[in-house]
């Protein structure tokens, strides 16, 4: 399986006033992780999971005031978020269906899923639904070889998936997912 490359960096455009590192966010770093670990730096990713709970995606004024907040350069910043394929660029739907195509989910009918959401969502990997309901991923593992062919809707997984069984399960989604009370972080 060959990786595949993509280059997920867009051009800066604000997008608010509001920050995007709430003083709750902050508050959450500063408390449970700053102690944890040895400099700021290392709390880049639990701040980002943070933000992409909070908003569903990581925009270039979040990545520019991590920099600020955790005290690196934003290069850093930037270079460190855009590794991780789980994070986001851009909004996404209200449900993101993350389906795995790892070797183990592929023998077992991965591209069978994957046309099926095609066919009747009209979407291909990366794209979302015109009602902005759905966001559709192809993702390189989610560790649940026992489940394959298997996916995510937000966070909860999947499988093993037929891909009827599954555009069903897409499609009784209610209008509005219900948010957990508490993120564990």
């Amino acid at each position: 399986m060959a990786w595949l490359v993509k280059d997920r960096l867009q051009p800066y455009r604000p997008t608010r006033v509001e920050p995007f590192l709430t003083e709750t966010i902050k508050g959450t770093i500063r408390d449970k992780y700053f102690p944890r670990y040895p400099t700021k730096r290392a709390c880049m990713l639990p701040l980002f999971h943070l933000v992409m709970h909070e908003y569903g995606y990581i925009s270039p004024d979040a990545v520019d005031e991590a920099a600020e907040f955790l005290e690196v350069s934003r290069a850093e910043v930037q270079d460190a978020v855009s590794f991780y394929e789980e994070f986001r660029f851009e909004p996404s739907g209200k449900y993101v269906v993350n389906v795995c195509r790892s070797i183990a989910c592929e023998l077992c009918g991965f591209e069978g899923i994957k046309q099926k959401i095609s066919d009747v969502f009209g979407i291909g990997p990366g794209e979302t639904t015109g009602d902005e309901k759905i966001t559709f991923f192809e993702v390189e593992c989610l560790g649940t070889c026992e489940f394959a062919p298997c996916a995510l809707i937000n966070e909860d997984l999947h499988g093993p998936l037929t891909p009827d069984g599954f555009v069903r399960t897409l499609q009784q989604l209610p209008a509005e997912p219900v948010k957990a009370h508490g993120n564990g972080h």
